[in-house]
């Protein structure tokens, strides 16, 4: 097989010639469109003046947007010190973040009690989503932050606006663009489990054209993931080692006033080395026999987008993109061992897509949105059992409204339809309003909609005899419907509270069955299930310099083919963020993480359910700018070293410390 890396990069020089990235469009519109939201209290202004992207497609006040979204910032993951796209997310209200270990290993997110693979991940507005991942599920645990302006995280089925996978959810991650003056970065850190990272980067933007290039290096060589417990007394424990080199590129143009070109482009390589599961006499032990059982998963993704933007007409913006993604994972086995086979599985998936989107502003607060897309997914898989390839596509369009019928009032609705060359049609909508009522500053907001996931490649066309695997082309895509409804108020100009109540009803899940006489594994449409549940928050500028907010969300999950409890899904979840800056130049930050126990499934072979007793973890950081191009920063992670899993069989890092220092030249 020839290796897909030279593919992949011969085909992003292929689209490199074509024009601007909606999202980087966007966020320069949005310096033309997106108004303070009135009424704002002082104190609590980086709450409701926050501009969502992901919400509408198009730059908007949270504070008009029906939807939940959160929205971390970049000066936000810089006082936190966050340095991976999964520590970031702990935080965030309605989602449990599940980590296999340390940095590198398996992250899985769920989102108001959805499946792991029913949330919609973006990168620059590119589906990051791997085809050739069986079930469909995105792997967070190679995204690393330092190259990222902002995270927003859309809570609630939104396939009316984004397809197939947006049924709990979206995440949509955007990389820093170059302003000027011309500036160049480096940043290296040293700590805990023989953590080196570097970074580095370089932007600015000069007459009509900018640019940021950026490279980090996240190193993690020690990082212990296995429970003593599970570990027989005399056998060896080795740690993960994981070695994650992330490159990203962001260039644009302006030709004219009205024609611009961008183009971005990130690579990610990393390695993970991790001791596999062995069953002996039907016994679990992890596999550290002789100390030559170690597994190895090579991971090599390319992510680019390339696209022009036409405004024509003031307020009437166009952006025709080309989006392409190849995702590479290579799995060894026994890599110290000389006679083992040298590579065990390789799987490729590849996206490629065509789209158009536009967006006109007839009035002021009132706009249209609508867009085509083309999308051609395909996958290769080889291991010792079978070469399997699959291919699929999928055409849609959708349409969107956002009108403001009188003052203080705000409403959002979209609807799009999907024809896929597998299974055929489906029509999905939105519907989010908010309201300001007058003198209070009370916002009421909500939303309804629906979504889908279409069944992945593997679970529609796989077949591999050798495990009894057969695909089934007749399977229908999931469905869900949804609803929220919610409030925040402000009280005097230093604090903003709020609650959203939520529910979705899950229909057509994906599910695998075994037939006992034929031996054969399948999947079909037969799972249901609903969640329902609260979020809260107390948001408080307490002082000019220090600020903090406190986040709590309820999820009741049920499986209604069994009457049982979704697995990983905690009942309670709270979260507690402070900033404080003390004196110029310096910056404190502390976060606090409580998870509630929740149902699990053993690490054996059974996978039989167990009750996680859950957790809390504190992390602390410090930075201080000891000149305009000098800063030292440090961080303590899980303060009190507490010992926890998530999920279970597998612990979370324990106490850790880790410092480093940044220069900056102007």
């Amino acid at each position: 097989m020839p290796h897909p890396l030279g593919s992949a990069l011969r085909s992003v020089l292929a689209l490199s010639c074509a024009g601007s990235a909606l999202l980087a469009a966007t966020f320069a519109h949005a310096q033309q469109t997106a108004a303070p939201f009135a009424g704002a209290p002082a104190g609590v202004a980086t709450t409701l003046d926050e501009i969502s992207v992901a919400a509408t497609g198009v730059p908007t006040p949270t504070a008009q947007v029906g939807s939940s979204v959160t929205v971390l910032t970049a000066r936000t993951l810089e006082q936190q010190q966050r340095r991976t796209v999964p520590d970031a997310l702990q935080q965030v209200p309605g989602l449990n973040v599940v980590q296999t270990g340390g940095p590198g290993g398996q992250t899985s997110v769920f989102i108001r009690g959805a499946n792991s693979n029913h949330t919609k991940v973006l990168i620059d507005g590119i589906d990051a989503t791997d085809p050739s991942n069986p079930n469909g599920s995105f792997d967070f645990g190679q995204l690393l932050t330092e190259d990222l302006s902002r995270i927003e995280v859309l809570r609630g089925p939104q396939s009316g606006l984004y397809g197939s996978d947006a049924i709990g959810g979206v995440i949509a991650l955007t990389t820093r663009r170059g302003e000027r003056p011309a500036r160049a970065v480096a940043k290296v850190e040293g700590g805990s489990f023989g953590t080196f990272n570097q970074y580095g980067r370089i932007s600015g933007a000069e007459g009509g054209f900018d640019y940021a290039v950026s490279v980090s290096h996240l190193r993690a060589a020690a990082t212990p993931v296995t429970p003593p417990d599970l570990v027989r007394p005399g056998n060896p424990v080795y740690p993960n080692f994981y070695d994650n080199e992330t490159v990203s590129a962001r260039f644009g143009y302006q030709f004219t006033d009205t024609f611009r070109v961008n183009s971005i482009t990130r690579f990610i390589n990393s390695k993970l080395r991790f001791s596999n599961d062995r069953y002996v006499n039907d016994e679990f032990q992890p596999d550290f026999a002789a100390g030559v059982l170690r597994n190895q998963a090579d991971v090599q993704q390319v992510f680019t987008r390339n696209e022009a933007e036409w405004t024509p007409l003031p307020g009437f913006h166009n952006v025709f993109a080309i989006n392409y993604s190849n995702l590479y994972n290579r799995q060894f086995q026994n890599i110290y061992n000389p006679l083992a086979t040298s590579a065990d599985s390789n799987n490729l998936g590849e996206r490629l897509r065509y789209e158009y989107r536009g967006d006109y502003e007839f009035s002021p607060g009132n706009l249209v949105l609508f867009g085509a897309q083309r999308d051609e997914e395909r996958l290769f898989t080889n291991n010792p059992n079978s070469v399997v390839t699959a291919r699929n596509g999928n055409t849609a369009s959708y349409g969107e409204v956002q009108l403001t019928p009188f003052d203080g009032a705000f409403l959002v609705a979209n609807l799009r339809h999907d024809e896929n060359d597998a299974f055929g049609p489906a029509t999905t909508y939105r519907v989010a309003p908010s309201y300001l009522v007058p003198g209070t500053g009370t916002r009421l907001k909500g939303s309804v909609g629906t979504g889908f996931k279409a069944p992945t490649l593997n679970q529609l066309f796989v077949d591999i005899p050798a495990f009894g695997q057969k695909g089934n082309p007749n399977l229908r895509p999931e469905e869900s419907f949804g609803y929220d409804a919610g409030f925040e108020q402000p009280f005097g100009e230093r604090v903003l509270a709020g609650a959203t109540y939520f529910a979705n009803d899950f229909r057509n899940l994906i599910q695998g069955t075994f037939d006992p006489r034929t031996f054969v594994f399948t999947n079909v449409n037969i799972g249901r299930a609903e969640t329902y549940g609260a979020e809260a928050f107390l948001a408080v500028q307490f002082t000019d310099t220090l600020s903090g907010r406190i986040d709590y969300t309820n999820t009741v999950s049920k499986d209604d083919v069994n009457g049982r409890e979704l697995l990983r899904r905690p009942r309670h979840k709270g979260s507690a963020t402070a900033i404080w800056t003390p004196m110029p130049g310096l910056t404190l930050s502390g976060t606090l993480i409580v998870l509630g126990s929740f149902v699990d499934g053993a690490r054996d072979a059974n996978f039989s359910r167990v009750r996680n007793p859950g957790f809390a973890i504190l992390n602390l950081a410090a930075s201080y700018n000891v000149s305009e191009t000098v800063s030292v920063f440090g961080r303590i992670d899980n303060l009190f070293d507490q010992r926890y899993e998530n999920p279970t069989g597998f612990l979370g890092p324990g106490l850790a410390v880790y410092g480093g220092v940044r220069l900056t030249s102007f």
